[in-house]
């Protein structure tokens, strides 16, 4: 409208002023007109409207809020719990996981290479001293049993002709019909018949205890505890096959990171519990310590050996083994892991100090199950406020609840 407003207005301005047809009192009247209907249609009137009203709110509202600052009454004291802070004996608790095991495990291997025909055992039997547990083909090895059997035969026969050869000579030598030296090549002959026979003996004995070699049997009363070949597999000598442990002696094998091998020369107590057992706690104690680390995990093989386990402790089960330390007698401070409260990424705590607050940074060295460790920041009898810490300000006034002090 504004558009189309001003120019008709100048047109209509000029053709007076050039026609001199009105004075200029007359002009002056239609430019005021003209005026008020450009504002009439402008947003220009909406815009003082707006802002008018805006600046007399704001006035209203800081006036009603100087009367609400001054009707506010004094600060209240704020409700807290809080506890005394006092030193404790220096003790940690570090829980592993273990596998229970045996206490003698035999890693079983056939001392003779060849494919498996037979297997007799699977995994949890039982068996005994000297029972078969698999068998490898022995058809060469028997082969080898009889080639070294006719070699014997042979050589036996040797020492048969030298011996009577020996017996001629030497009724000869006694005669007189032979001389000393042929006697003494007869008699080397005999000798040397004689060692190939013992010879051949020696090599048919090594291949009889290939062909026994055939035949893997348990060494001592066990639990097989694992089976790594099955028939049709081409092993060789020494090759663990089977796994024996022997009845008895329980043990769990855990694994300790680099940085708490120290830490098992300060045993206090060893208590081992286990996932399948509900309710289920054994005293255990160390028995060894791996002198070298696992190369991959890089963390110590040690075995826990259990105190009078009883019979639901299976092998292979797992346990949680929780190891308390002791450290030379220290004392540390403990508080609640409610009381830290972060400021700039760093613990603190709140302090309480004649009625009021105050934030205290501290040093931690590690955390228990409801318990934080304190080393450095606080003293013996400092309260420490343990509850809805991120509410609280410095210098904010505050009262102890009573009971929660102790």
């Amino acid at each position: 409208m504004r558009n189309l407003a001003c120019p008709s207005f100048k047109r209509l301005i000029g053709l007076v002023a050039k026609r001199k047809r009105v004075t200029w009192s007359v002009v002056t009247v239609l430019g005021l007109a003209a005026l008020a209907a450009i504002l009439a249609f402008s947003p220009l009137k909406t815009f003082l409207s707006v802002h008018g009203n805006g600046t007399a709110s704001a006035a209203a509202k800081a006036g009603d809020d100087k009367q609400t600052e001054g009707a506010r009454p004094a600060e209240e004291e704020c409700l807290v719990r809080a506890q005394v802070v006092g030193s404790v004996k220096d003790s940690r608790e570090y829980v592993y996981s273990g596998e229970v095991r045996g206490r003698y495990e035999s890693m079983l291997a056939f001392q003779a290479g060849g494919r498996i025909i037979k297997r007799n055992v699977q995994l949890g039997d039982v068996v005994h001293a000297g029972d078969i547990l698999m068998e490898i083909d022995p058809k060469d090895i028997k082969e080898s049993v009889a080639l070294a059997s006719a070699q014997v035969r042979a050589a036996e026969s040797q020492v048969r002709l030298a011996e009577v050869n020996l017996g001629r000579f030497q009724r000869l030598h006694r005669d007189g019909a032979i001389p000393k030296q042929q006697l003494d090549q007869t008699q080397t002959a005999y000798d040397a018949a004689s060692a190939a026979r013992d010879q051949a003996a020696a090599l048919r004995a090594v291949s009889a205890n290939q062909l026994e070699y055939t035949l893997l049997r348990a060494d001592q009363d066990g639990v097989i505890a694992g089976v790594m070949a099955e028939i049709g597999q081409v092993v060789g000598p020494g090759t663990p096959v089977i796994v024996l442990v022997r009845e008895g002696d329980r043990e769990i094998e855990i694994s300790v990171p680099e940085n708490r091998i120290d830490s098992l020369h300060k045993v206090k107590g060893i208590t081992v519990s286990f996932w399948a057992l509900s309710g289920v706690e054994l005293i255990g104690e160390i028995r060894e310590t791996a002198p070298m680390a696992d190369p991959i995990l890089r963390t110590y093989k040690t075995r826990i050996r259990l105190l009078s386990p009883p019979a639901d402790v299976k092998l292979g089960m797992t346990a949680s083994v929780r190891v308390e330390t002791d450290d030379n007698g220290a004392h540390i401070r403990l508080v609640p892991l409610s009381a830290i409260y972060q400021e700039n990424d760093k613990p603190n705590v709140w302090l309480v100090k004649d009625g009021k607050l105050e934030l205290q940074p501290v040093e931690l060295d590690g955390f228990g199950t409801e318990t934080v460790r304190v080393v450095r920041g606080l003293e013996d009898g400092d309260v420490v406020v343990t509850a809805g810490v991120h509410k609280l300000t410095r210098g904010q006034k505050v009262r102890i609840s009573e009971g929660a002090k102790s």
